[in-house]
């Protein structure tokens, strides 16, 4: 056997024999139960970072260890390789978009296989590749001709500095979540996807997901907002206009002082027309266009109105109350319109008193009714007894509610009314490098789907990038084409896809890859989902998680799959940190996996990785946990090789009594199996795994020292050594294998199960306490009765 570890030839030997071998190509016909473990694919820009080592590691160890466990393993990768980073690349470097992006395709998947990842490459996608966005084309067509597609004009998010819109997910603290600019408003007319069609289901069904993270089903709970209100109309004065406002407190309505409108509703000019209120209302208005509404709405932000002069009516008390315009009040949620009752909501009791609007009190806590005309100091939100509110004074509040809504809808003045905070997906995007949308705009026909035979509709070649103008209004070969319908001429949608719309769906492609009839066969995808395992970060909760489970549904009813649900159980990992913050190169703290590879190899950056910390938790970078690591792996190497010769040509062990050290060897290696099987199968704590292995090589770095060493129990516990490393290191395990004399692969062979027998002990440690306090310790044999023992403990002196 080599005496030296040498990573750098042991390495790219295994690599290379894999691949030739096809080894982790899955095989579709096998009677096997499925598994399909899946990380989110990467973006393709330029070099992997060790987010990425940690995240392929993570996954990697489980569909290795699925492998060996007799399950029929899908375990794929792609490139989710459209975005703005390669436009931007191109104007600064002045090199095509798609030259630009397949080149880092290359070097990413070179240092991908470099970390001995069992990637089915077969499989390999990228979502720039006409073969693969002719299918999200595909998609758009799909959702447009069941309805859910849709253009309008609407305010939307625009970052000045990408030149494109945004989806509101997209838009974190006021700004792009990319570059980080402070995003703006602006008009402009966009497809979108309705979602909220599907707002219902995405929120009750996240009752299904128990293999997800809380947090994460929390995270998108609350991002799809749901509430049961009512919608009360408050007709304005003199005028046949109804303003409806939706509430979830209608049984505060007694309380209305004021009905405030967004400024951009489209009222508020008829309102204050022709009154003295008009210019200062118009003035208002105008500011308002220059902020955005995270600022508008943030709870640091001082409220701020303005009455327009005109009034409308409360549909239950019949009183006058004057309409506002307010900051706080946004046109794209709800009706554009809230009521203010200051009593009893601690925003309109702020807006009140700044504007000595009344505060009648409505609701009390019980016993306290005598109080109804009293001042009050502070907003009362919780539940109580109406007072002030004509007939339903006296009741509990949450009686008062289902009363008030019943009467509300007897007048014909409202409805009751479930709303969410989900608004729908905004898809186009004013750039180049997406998938064009195939839509056609004909002066005869109107808007003009492409026919699905026609797709993919391509990116041209002859763009030219301008600041601030999309680039494919520059290509007069893409926009100028014939209609479909009529034959005339006519021009083609100039926006492109959102880059989420592409990985919405590609994990439904790995299971067909290559067909170019369909994204999918049925048969195959009901055969694969869900995916049993996936993991990525969570910073996609509401963006791509939340779009994923759209699409599987919406495709579900669509009838192309039978899954209700993407993704089964989800992982989503820890940062990799260096000095308390996250690796990133704008700090300067980056550490490069080619660097690691380099100097100690893949195994021991994988181990490291796995090691250092929970997946779920921040790993803290730590240039000792590597060398430690790489020595671990180095004593690993010497171990099989100081061993080999003692037990080479030993039997497997046989089922027969062991006693002292021999025993104790057998009991510490399925000891492992059970820990390690445990740590990788259910909790996913690789780094409580690898310490149950590094404990495994102690105790048989012990035992082969006694000259009593039996070669077979030394050989099992060796060898399981080395199979209970391979999901970990599947190099240096591949490598010693093979020179252990084993003709097939150490990834092929059955995970081991741990015999119960070996794990039952000899003898166990009795603790002795009198009063709480430790007298005296035993040995005593495993299994003696109480009796027994009592007799033998009252015979020890201090006991006695």
């Amino acid at each position: 056997m080599e005496e030296q570890y040498l990573f750098s030839t042991i390495e790219p030997k295994w690599q290379k024999k894999w691949l030739e071998e096809k080894a982790n190509e899955t095989d579709e016909h096998s009677a096997k139960p499925k598994y399909y473990a899946l990380a989110m694919f990467p973006y393709p820009s330029g070099n992997l970072h060790m987010g990425h080592v940690r995240n392929y590691s993570i996954v990697d160890v489980i569909a290795r260890y699925k492998r060996m466990s007799g399950y029929n393993v899908l375990h794929p990768i792609g490139w989710d390789a459209f975005g703005l980073p390669a436009e931007n690349a191109a104007i600064k470097n002045q090199q095509p978009p798609g030259e630009w992006t397949w080149s880092n395709i290359k070097n990413m998947k070179r240092q991908l296989q470099e970390m001995g990842i069992s990637y089915d490459w077969s499989r390999e996608l990228a979502t720039c590749h006409p073969g693969y966005y002719q299918f999200s084309q595909w998609m758009f067509l799909e959702f447009y001709r069941h309805g859910l597609v849709y253009k309008k004009k609407a305010a939307v998010n625009w970052c000045p500095s990408c030149s494109t819109v945004l989806a509101n997910e997209q838009v974190v603290d006021g700004a792009c979540e990319r570059c980080e600019t402070e995003v703006t408003k602006k008009d402009l007319e966009q497809w979108f996807f309705k979602i909220t069609d599907y707002a219902e289901a995405l929120l009750a069904d996240l009752e299904k997901l128990s293999g997800w993270p809380e947090k994460v089903k929390t995270m998108q709970r609350n991002w799809i907002g749901r509430s049961e209100g009512v919608e009360a109309d408050f007709i304005v004065e003199n005028r046949d206009e109804r303003l409806r406002v939706y509430t979830t407190r209608v049984d505060t309505l007694f309380g209305v002082t004021y009905v405030v409108l967004a400024p951009e509703h489209p009222l508020v000019r008829e309102l204050s027309g022709g009154t003295a209120y008009e210019s200062a209302v118009l003035s208002f208005m105008e500011k308002m266009k220059g902020l955005n509404e995270i600022s508008r709405t943030s709870a640091e932000t001082a409220k701020e109105g303005l009455f327009t002069g005109a009034y409308c009516i409360n549909p239950l008390s019949g009183q006058k109350v004057p309409i506002w315009i307010a900051n706080y009040v946004l046109l794209e949620y709800g009706t554009g319109a809230v009521m203010g009752v200051p009593a009893h909501d601690e925003r309109d009791f702020e807006f009140a008193k700044k504007y000595t609007l009344p505060i009648p009190t409505v609701i009390l806590p019980p016993g306290q009714a005598a109080a109804k005309d009293q001042p009050l100091t502070a907003a009362y939100t919780a539940p109580g007894i109406m007072v002030n509110s004509g007939a339903f004074d006296g009741l509990d509040s949450e009686e008062a509610w289902d009363k008030m809504a019943d009467e509300i809808e007897r007048r014909g003045l409202g409805r009751r009314k479930v709303n969410f905070r989900l608004r729908d997906w905004l898809i186009s995007r004013q750039r180049y490098w997406g998938a064009p949308i195939p839509m056609i705009y004909c002066d005869r026909c109107g808007v003009v789907p492409v026919p699905a035979e026609q797709l993919p509709v391509l990116l041209p070649d002859d763009i030219v990038f301008k600041a601030g103008e999309n680039p494919l209004a520059t290509s007069p070969s893409f926009t100028e084409t014939l209609c479909p319908q009529c034959g005339g001429k006519a021009r083609r949608e100039t926006d492109t896809m959102d880059t989420f719309m592409c990985s919405s769906w590609y994990y439904l492609r790995y299971t067909d890859p290559r067909n170019t009839a369909l994204p999918f066969a049925k048969e195959k995808v009901d055969y694969w989902l869900n995916v049993d395992q996936y993991v990525g970060g969570v910073e996609h909760a509401i963006l791509h998680l939340l779009y994923s489970r759209f699409f599987t549904k919406a495709l579900r009813d669509f009838g192309y799959l039978q899954a209700d649900e993407p993704f089964e159980n989800l992982l989503t990992q820890g940062m990799v940190c260096m000095n308390g913050s996250k690796m990133s190169k704008s700090k300067g703290n980056v550490v490069s996996p080619e660097e690691i590879i380099s100097r100690f190899g893949a195994d021991t950056a994988r181990l490291f990785i796995l090691f250092a910390a929970p997946p779920e938790k921040d790993l803290e970078w730590s240039d000792q946990g590597v060398e430690g690591c790489f020595r671990f792996l180095n004593r690993i190497w010497r171990l099989i090789n100081q061993t080999h010769p003692l037990f080479q040509g030993a039997a497997a062990v046989q089922s027969q009594p062991f006693a002292g050290a021999d025993r104790e060897m057998r009991r510490q290696t399925h000891l492992a199996i059970q820990r390690v099987s445990n740590d990788i199968g259910v909790r996913f704590n690789f780094n409580t795994a690898i310490s149950a292995i590094m404990e495994l090589v102690n105790a048989v770095y012990l035992y082969k020292e006694k000259a009593e060493a039996r070669p077979a129990i030394l050989r099992e516990a060796a060898e399981t050594v080395l199979i209970l490393l391979a999901p970990f290191a599947p190099h240096i395990a591949e490598e010693l294998w093979e020179q252990l004399g084993h003709a097939s692969s150490i990834h092929a062979v059955p995970w081991p199960q741990a015999d119960e027998d070996a794990l039952k002990l000899d003898e166990v440690t009795v603790v002795l306490q009198i009063n709480g306090k430790v007298r005296e310790r035993l040995q005593v044999p495993a299994g003696m009765d109480a009796a027994a023992l009592e007799a033998k403990a009252l015979a020890l002196p201090k006991i006695a």
